[in-house]
Order: C-alpha cells, then structure tokens, then sequence
C-alpha cells in the first residue's frame, strides 16, 4: 500500500495537487490535522474533495471540533476515536492535542486521550494485524520538540512499541522520521509550506515492512 501522508495545511491547500503530481500512483491519504485555520470547518469538504483515493483524516487542535462533523458526512474515513482495517492493515486516531498554552479549539485532556485510544485498540489487539496510529499530536519525546521543549502527548507515547506506525504532525518545525521502541514515527511536514511524506506498507509474514520518503513542492 502507498500512503500520501500529509499534515497541518491550515486552510491553504495550494500545494497539494502539485505534491500528488509528484508522487505518483498513491493507494490512500492521511492527513494528520489542522485541517483548517480555525475555521470555517465546511472547508473541509474543499481539501477532500482533491482526492480520488480512500482517505483517512482526524482533525487537530487548530480545528473547531464541530468539524467532526463535517469529516462524519463526507466520503473521508473520520478516525477521531474511531479504527478500521483496509487491506489488512488496521488504522486507529485521535485529533485534536494535549493542552496547550495557546487554549486552542480542540484540546483533549491526557487521561481523555488515553480512554479513546484504549477503547479504539481494545478489539483489534487479538486480531494481529499490523496498526497504524493517525494522530495530530506527536508521542511525547519523538518530533514534538519546541525549541528544547518536548511537548507531546504522553497517552501516544504510550503506544509505542505497541503499534507499528504513528503518523502525526502539528509540530511544524519537526519534519522527519525516527524509530521509538520498535514504533516509526513520521511527521510529513506542514504541506502549508509544500511537504509531504510517501509512505510504502507492505506486510510480510505478518510484519509491516515501512519505507518512507519526504517530497516537496
């Protein structure tokens, strides 16, 4: 499966039909939140409506959580709190963040964070297919860091080592890919400014083989 991962395009979807020019044949979309600039959630619709291939989506803390809504009635795969399994991969989410000083629209408390992912994870922990994690919010400690702050989410960071790929953004500064606890972690970069990732899932005797790329516009 080939995965265009995107994140944080804040109402400004400029770049994003030339970034799938780029890219190829793509089998899915995520997009990792802050879909909008804190409004109007309807604009939504506008980034969706770019895409021919099955997408994922979970709002972030720059989206008023009405959007959900919007995402709820649209042909995307809302995975706020929610899981599927396509193509034997199974994909669970959260959007919106961890608090944060800034009292963004849509910020979840720790202990919330944890109930939601905990309740997505419980059916699908016996069925030992692979797990992609689609969040806005970084695990704490792994591209979530402000300066020399880290400041992630502790209830992802949990996860680690219990999923196989978390795919986040909202940290605009940290663009990249690290390995944590057997767990990768990729953060495509803001497509605001004309990042994305490709990411290839291929899963081999029950293992998820991960090869991610990052393109610019």
């Amino acid at each position: 499966m080939r995965i265009f991962a995107i994140a944080d395009p804040h109402g400004n979807y400029s770049f994003i039909r030339p970034l799938l020019e780029r890219s190829g044949k793509v089998d899915a979309v995520l997009i990792a939140g802050d879909i909008t600039n804190f409004g109007p959630v309807e604009k939504a619709r506008e980034l969706i409506g770019i895409f021919d291939q099955k997408v994922m989506a979970v709002p972030g803390n720059c989206d008023p959580e009405p959007i959900n809504d919007v995402l709820d009635s649209s042909i995307a795969v809302n995975l706020h709190n929610h899981s599927i399994t396509y193509e034997g991969i199974t994909f669970i989410g959260v959007g919106g963040s961890n608090p944060t000083p800034f009292c963004t629209p849509f910020e979840i408390e720790e202990c919330n964070i944890e109930k939601n992912l905990d309740e997505s994870m419980a059916e699908f922990k016996e069925s030992g297919n692979p797990v992609v994690m689609l969040t806005h919010a970084p695990p704490y400690g792994v591209l979530d860091k402000v300066g020399d702050v880290h400041v992630g989410c502790r209830s992802i960071a949990d996860y680690l080592g219990q999923v196989d790929l978390i795919v986040c953004g909202h940290i605009h500064e940290a663009k990249g890919v690290e390995m944590s606890n057997g767990t990768v972690v990729v953060n495509p970069g803001m497509v605001a400014n004309g990042f994305a990732a490709l990411i290839e899932l291929n899963v081999l005797e029950g293992k998820l083989n991960i090869d991610v790329s990052f393109i610019k516009a």
